[in-house]
């Protein structure tokens, strides 16, 4: 059952180095495997991370034993230099926040928090350690904050270009689903050193040309972050993807495997499992205004409430809703304009104006509610269904623009990160 709870953060974690440990056994002599600057990794943390990678994946699908050993330590690798990398910066995940993240696990899973330790200690993991493990998530997406997205930028000029760009090519809202397979390649790899990847790379090739299954290969033979998972890159637009890897995606079709595609990082072999198009983007659009009440030391809940309750009233009796949202309105803004909030597209508003306001049919005016900007009282006064898909492919491209600078500059960073390093492997 636990493959339906939280998956998606058991999945992230199992790739970070199996930070969800599943209890073990001790071993009699708990030798080092590796040593990471001045810390160093145990055979009993390496043994339960491969445990929690068995326990999570079917034993068939699973690459030969060394191999899986050599991958997990990598990434556990990875996670001691990450954790490293936040303790030298003050990045800490406090009890709260984890506590917050977990109940939304949680919630999200129709469960509560004790039921959902239950179930993962049914299943053989570790609560505690289940915690340490989506602690070490969220400082990695707190890491990666800092130190790639931070540092990228989209301008209005690359945007302009990247449409043009896609509907030269005629698929800007096509889908591809890839897999993947990395050869790497050390930072200054010799003569030597690339020729022994391209033959790797070639060896992969020829197993996959006599039939052989992608992500087999890929779990046994790729050395991206994705191998366990067979390498599947999942869907991702055209645009989300490596511009070296676009280039090449862009004239295969399905099941089409790429030849080797030579980065900074090493060899690549990509094939297209799937693919799927785009369709107009139209949206149920709300014009609507509203008085705002904002709560201060002198103005509490009940006073706000009270005090649009009154409001409210006035309007029921027929004052002028724009006059008393100038004479009265906390939101300067909008009361300069007597309330009017202009046309709103789905997840413009924060959710609980949008719920609220969502329920009313034009002409209504809710009652009194309370968001995280104060009280309010709001009125819709029409809809409309509206075609925003010049808006929606912009905002999807300035998004696809940032996936693919990002996932650029995520890898560059490990890559620095870990050669930086001193790391000593003791397999």
């Amino acid at each position: 059952m636990i493959k339906a709870i939280a998956s998606h953060c058991l999945l992230a974690l199992l790739l970070l180095g199996g930070s969800v440990a599943v209890q073990a056994e001790p071993l009699e002599l708990d030798r080092i495997v590796a040593v990471v600057n001045d810390q160093a990794i145990s055979e009993t943390e390496l043994e339960n991370a491969v445990k929690t990678i068995k326990l999570q994946m079917d034993p068939s699908q699973l690459p030969p034993g060394d191999v899986l050993r050599e991958q997990v330590l990598d990434r556990l690798i990875m996670k001691h230099l990450q954790r490293q990398l936040a303790t030298s910066n003050n990045i800490i995940v406090d009890d709260e926040t984890l506590n917050r993240a977990l109940n939304s696990i949680a919630e999200q899973n129709n469960l509560s928090l004790e039921r959902l330790r239950t179930i993962l200690e049914g299943d053989g993991i570790d609560f505690n350690a289940y915690r340490e493990g989506i602690r070490h998530e969220i400082l990695q997406q707190r890491l990666r904050q800092r130190y790639v997205n931070n540092r990228i930028n989209i301008t209005d000029t690359e945007v302009d270009q990247f449409l043009t760009q896609q509907k030269v090519q005629g698929n800007s809202e096509d889908e591809y689903r890839l897999g993947h397979i990395l050869i790497d390649l050390p930072e200054a790899p010799s003569a030597e050193d690339i020729e022994a990847a391209r033959q790797r790379g070639a060896e992969v090739l020829q197993s996959l040309a006599q039939g052989e299954d992608f992500e087999q290969l890929a779990m046994r033979h790729s050395d991206g972050q994705l191998a366990l998972s067979g390498g599947d890159l999942g869907w991702r637009k055209l645009g989300e993807l490596p511009a070296l890897f676009a280039n090449n995606v862009a004239d295969m079709e399905r099941g089409d495997t790429s030849d080797l595609i030579r980065s900074p990082s090493g060899f690549h072999i990509l094939r297209l499992m799937d693919k799927r198009g785009g369709e107009r983007h139209v949206v149920s659009q709300t014009h609507a205004r509203h008085i705002l009440i904002k709560t201060n030391e002198l103005v509490d809940d009940a006073s706000a409430r009270n005090r649009l309750l009154e409001l409210r009233k006035r309007l029921q009796n027929g004052e002028d809703f724009a006059m008393l949202a100038r004479a009265h309105s906390d939101d300067k803004a909008s009361a300069a304009k007597g309330g009017d909030l202009g046309w709103s597209s789905p997840g413009q508003m924060v959710p609980a104006f949008e719920a609220t306001m969502g329920e009313l049919e034009p002409g209504q005016m809710s009652e009194p509610f309370q968001t995280q900007f104060g009280w309010h009282i709001v009125q819709v006064l029409e809809r409309r269904q509206h075609d925003d898909t010049d808006t929606f492919y912009r905002n999807q491209a300035r998004q696809q623009l940032f996936q693919r600078k990002a996932a650029e500059e995520e890898e560059l960073w490990l890559r620095r990160l870990r050669d930086e390093a001193y790391i000593e492997i003791r397999l």
